[in-house]
């Protein structure tokens, strides 16, 4: 990390003071007349699974080329609907398919290669370019009112609830855009060893990540957990780590002699969250790994850096720079320990984020996972539960298994280190005591109560403005 490198410039690696990681504009919802074959079929999706006629339609469209895309908007959403139609083609029928027709896989393969993407669903093509405004705004700005005022484009069950998960990623990100621009302001200020000022961007960046922790919970408000994991669920798993939903090999795409194995669709796609870990310096590991003394970083984590679009994967290298806020604290904290605190009521928002998201998966897989049971046969339970024959928890051979994610990781023990490995890069002896995972000098029921009360500071000084000001707060 270096106090000399320059700060990152965000327009370069597309990234916006407004909407973050999301684009300043709009996304397109349809592309020129001549790739109508494409929007024809993505927007009927849901009805072409209904009727188990996806691949026999898919089969039938013509090869099309990516010459004419003319702008980034547009490449963006060739991504988008062609992950739809792919992903529909491979696990819409009663049993996946190991080989992607030419005429999607070709152009699927050239329009990734231009956005630094992998052909596959992403976060990006799912959630990040996959809204759309539900009423004309008659504002310049169209982002006005914008969290009131979305639906998604393409979805593949057509339902209510598959929507919301999109979109309640859509509004974190979007209320995730000020933690961007207040975590580089904290890095400036630390950099002319502004203390004062360090101090108060960090009090407004722990309100910012506690705020995120809320927004996460809305997804219970429109997303029923059984319709997310035995309707949605399916489509969006990877060809890695599939061989327990069927998928052995890969895809082989188009005429290729070699089948290619990707992770699915996954939240560790966000940029916002590791850029939030980068900017509090908080380091993860391979899981399974002891977290007091780890070293080696988590390959999974790193690995999701590459189903990021290009330059916000970019961005996050160049973060990784000049990221020296835990350093300017450790410096500081014998002389100022309410920069200490201010740091470490970050490190514990953040960590309360992880454990929302714990709960969550809880919810929407875990428990559901455990209701596949009683789906009927093995190979129903498989094709409507897409991961669930593997989420039963037992082998064929009856020997206990991991759950795991779209991401093909294992779900829950990775979520878990996250968390814990997160409250790990907490600064002053109090945070470390409250926050660090399994201190042998502490009893586990005083870690417990003493966390609940500093995470529940992070909503109290939100609430509470006039609190704010150096000194007080």
């Amino acid at each position: 990390m270096s106090y000399t490198y320059p700060l990152p410039d965000l327009a370069h690696y597309d990234v916006s003071p407004k909407t973050g990681f999301l684009p300043e504009t709009l996304p397109l919802t349809s592309l020129p007349s001549y790739y109508q074959p494409w929007e024809r079929v993505a927007s009927i999706i849901p009805a072409l699974l209904l009727t188990k006629r996806i691949r026999s339609v898919v089969n039938q469209l013509p090869a099309l080329s990516t010459s004419h895309l003319n702008s980034e908007d547009q490449w963006r959403r060739a991504y988008s609907i062609l992950g739809f139609i792919s992903h529909a083609y491979i696990w819409g029928v009663s049993e996946p398919t190991n080989n992607l027709p030419q005429q999607i896989a070709q152009p699927w393969l050239e329009v990734s290669q231009h956005l630094r993407l992998p052909p596959i669903a992403t976060y990006a093509g799912l959630c990040l370019w996959n809204y759309k405004l539900i009423l004309p705004s008659d504002s310049d700005d169209d982002f006005v009112d914008f969290m009131d005022n979305i639906q998604t484009i393409n979805t593949f069950t057509g339902s209510t609830d598959e929507s919301w998960f999109y979109l309640v990623s859509v509004f974190f990100e979007y209320k995730g855009a000020p933690c961007i621009t207040t975590g580089l302001d904290a890095i400036k200020y630390a950099r002319s060893g502004n203390t004062d000022q360090v101090i108060s961007s960090l009090q407004k960046l722990a309100e910012l990540i506690d705020y995120l922790g809320s927004l996460l919970m809305k997804m219970e408000e429109m997303c029923d957990p059984h319709v997310f994991y035995f309707r949605l669920r399916p489509y969006l798993a990877g060809w890695k780590n599939m061989q327990d939903a069927g998928l052995a090999d890969g895809v082989y795409y188009g005429n290729e002699k070699t089948s290619r194995v990707y992770s699915g669709g996954s939240n560790a796609q966000s940029s916002l969250i590791q850029t939030l870990d980068l900017l509090l310096n908080v380091s993860h590991h391979s899981t399974g790994t002891a977290l007091i003394d780890a070293k080696e970083e988590n390959p999974f984590m790193k690995e999701m850096r590459n189903y990021m679009p290009g330059k916000h994967s970019d961005f996050l290298v160049h973060l990784s720079k000049v990221n020296v806020l835990r350093d300017f604290v450790l410096t500081n904290k014998d002389t100022n320990p309410e920069l200490v605190l201010a740091y470490d009521a970050a490190v514990a928002m953040l960590k309360s984020f992880r454990d929302k998201h714990i709960q969550i998966v809880t919810r929407y897989i875990v428990i559901q996972a455990q209701k596949s049971k009683t789906l009927g046969s093995e190979t129903t339970a498989t094709l409507r539960a897409g991961l669930a024959k593997a989420d039963n928890g037992k082998s064929s051979g009856g020997m206990k298994k991991e759950m795991r994610g779209t991401g093909g990781t294992a779900l829950l023990p990775f979520l878990k280190q996250c968390r814990d490995e997160t409250g790990n890069a907490a600064a002053g002896s109090w945070g470390k005591r409250i926050l660090t995972y399994k201190r042998p000098d502490v009893k586990k029921e005083n870690i417990t109560n003493v966390a609940d009360d500093v995470i529940g500071l992070g909503a109290q000084w939100r609430d509470d403005k006039s609190n704010t000001q150096a000194g007080h707060w």
